[in-house]
């Protein structure tokens, strides 16, 4: 998949991996995509929380051997 920002969170816990998400948005634009690469198993139900409370939406979530890559498109600004 496409994207254009990539976030390395692997050995971090919760809240770190959301923490590195919200910087990694801050460096794209709206409707560009960011991936993050996690390994807190946790971090399934908090980026899908995440995503609907700030309205970024979550294209994308592979598992891969406990590898979580998200892909999360930023919400256009109105």
């Amino acid at each position: 998949m496409h994207y254009d920002y990539e976030v390395d969170a692997t050995g971090l816990k919760c809240p770190l991996p959301i923490l590195r998400c919200k910087k990694g948005l801050n460096e794209i634009k709206s409707d560009q995509v960011l991936k993050i690469i996690a390994t807190d198993p946790g971090s399934k139900k908090d980026f899908d929380a995440f995503c609907r409370q700030t309205g970024h939406e979550l294209l994308s979530l592979q598992d891969e051997d406990g590898a979580l890559t998200f892909y999360i498109k930023k919400r256009r600004l109105s």
